[in-house]
């Protein structure tokens, strides 16, 4: 009275296949799960005992069997309630209740006490897992099909309920009673389709601020962070929102990279097809935006991979939340280390953050007057570290608009005709890149700097003599230099010409720090 079927699960965002093996035997009745199962994975007993007697099978409860459950390998931490099929068809199988093949298939879901089988997160990594390891057929909930049909190669199954799965994997459960027909058929592979939809928030929307729209152009066509800063009210967060906007639809690896991560962080199990946008508040914690936890799951940084992260208030974010951004915005990754799991998350967003120039905000504003003391402003500014600043490639100041402006009548540029211009400057980079590992521009290392990007004579003697002035560190060196690859983009030029180089220089922090 044995038998064994397979599952899977996540930690971080990497996918372990488990293997479960069911053992009955004589003795007192008794039912344990070992092999390092969390509070989660032990309740299963009872959500397991009750789904089989609801789906009409004699409960594991009934009668006295010893029942031994493993989880192996018995040295992995199990966690979650997916493993929840996959014993319960293990169970059925070792008390012969029905008969089947378990080899090639894998199991996923968590069983409501009525039988239902819910949800769970991650299937698009454990499906992308179970084709990798040779898996041929995977089942999955009903509402996860979709996400687990975007992996080519693999049958799937989605399932309602466990008698459901049951008629399929084996029709003819009563020998008296007619042959049951299944009403599972293999998922359709799901097409990705390109939608373009209404941003929220069209850049037009927005009156005024030329100079920021023509920074976050910038950004966006190249990939650049950028970091705004103003008075209140002068549409920081309105640029912030209609920014993404300008960015161009993710490609089919990006949204699987995307859909991914949301559906592991539970976040959603909806397909992400346009770049995600993530606004956390400044009173988020560390694990909140960074990610980890005990069971480690990705932050807002992750959140955010192919897409925008928007950090209003900038200096109010907490000093360690704030310098845990050096290693993702340098390394487009984030590094997760505890004692038992060392997990990288990708991160290869565009930061775009929005700060008032002192804490009451109205320092240089011509409507009111700055109260903050100068000790204040200094504190102030000392909140955003000189590596933190160093990282950041476009600052732009979002002065106050007049009234009469707001009023206006005037022709300004949408969302869909500044995504164009973004889209054809892509291309353009997308060509240069086309044998590296790398697609825009702010992703050049040094080595690759010097490769792809030629200065001629007289415009490095310029960008020298200017660094010289400004006390560019040599990060910040090379990022203006990356941002007039950018501007130069933007005007399919071939080669950085001197008005380039100049508007990237203007682009430098205007604070002190």
């Amino acid at each position: 009275m044995f038998a064994t079927t397979k599952s899977a699960q996540l930690i971080g965002l990497t996918a372990d296949v488990i293997g479960i093996e069911v053992d009955i035997g004589k003795g007192l009745h008794s039912f344990s799960i070992v092999g390092l199962a969390d509070k989660a994975i032990d309740e299963a007993k009872d959500r397991i005992n009750a789904a089989i007697k609801n789906s009409g099978f004699k409960a594991p409860a009934k009668g006295n069997k010893k029942i031994v459950v493993s989880l192996a390998p018995a040295d992995i931490k199990k966690t979650g309630t997916h493993f929840d099929v996959g014993i319960a068809l293990g169970f059925l199988l070792a008390n012969g209740d029905i008969k089947f093949d378990p080899t090639n298939k894998l199991f996923l879901g968590e069983l409501a006490l009525d039988g239902r089988i819910r949800p769970i997160r991650g299937t698009l990594f454990l499906a992308q897992k179970a084709r990798d390891a040779g898996f041929t057929e995977i089942y999955v909930p009903k509402e996860n099909t979709k996400e687990a049909a975007l992996i080519d190669g693999l049958v799937v199954y989605g399932a309602e309920t466990l008698r459901e799965l049951v008629d399929h994997l084996f029709p003819s459960i009563d020998p008296d009673a007619k042959r049951v027909s299944s009403n599972l058929v293999p998922a359709k592979r799901t097409v990705v389709k390109a939608k373009t939809s209404e941003p929220e928030i069209d850049m037009a929307d927005v009156k005024g601020q030329a100079g920021a729209k023509r920074g976050l152009l910038i950004a966006a066509a190249g990939g650049h962070n950028v970091a705004m800063f103003g008075p209140p009210g002068t549409g920081k967060t309105m640029l912030a929102r209609a920014f993404a906007g300008i960015l161009p639809p993710l490609n089919f690896a990006e949204i699987l990279e995307a859909t991914g991560i949301h559906s592991a962080a539970g976040v959603t199990r909806t397909l992400v097809v346009h770049p995600p946008y993530r606004a956390p508040h400044h009173t988020g914690s560390y694990v909140a935006l960074v990610g980890g936890g005990t069971n480690p799951r990705p932050g807002e940084i992750t959140l955010a991979h192919t897409g925008v992260l928007f950090l209003d208030e900038f200096p109010e974010f907490d000093k360690k939340v704030l310098e845990a951004l050096r290693q993702p915005l340098e390394d487009r990754r984030v590094t997760v280390a505890r004692a038992k799991h060392t997990i990288d998350f990708p991160a290869r967003f565009i930061l775009v953050a929005a700060m008032n120039p002192c804490p009451c905000g109205f320092r240089g504003a011509k409507a009111r007057n700055c109260v903050c003391a100068p000790r204040d402003i200094a504190r102030y500014e000392r909140k955003l570290s000189g590596p933190i600043v160093d990282r950041i490639d476009v600052w732009l100041q979002v002065a106050e608009v007049k009234h009469a402006d707001l009023s206006a009548e005037t022709k300004e540029k949408t969302s869909a005709e500044l995504s164009e211009k973004v889209k054809k400057a892509r291309e353009i980079q997308e060509k240069r890149f086309a044998d590296t590992n790398i697609n825009l521009n702010a992703e050049m290392s040094a080595k690759q700097l010097t490769q792809f990007v030629k200065l001629s004579k007289e415009l490095t003697n310029l960008l020298n003599t200017s660094a010289e002035r400004l006390g560019l560190s040599a990060r910040a060196y090379h990022r203006v230099i990356k941002l007039a690859r950018t501007i130069a983009d933007l005007e399919a030029s071939a080669d950085i010409k001197e008005n380039h180089l100049l508007e990237a220089l203007q682009y430098r922090p205007k604070i002190q720090n």
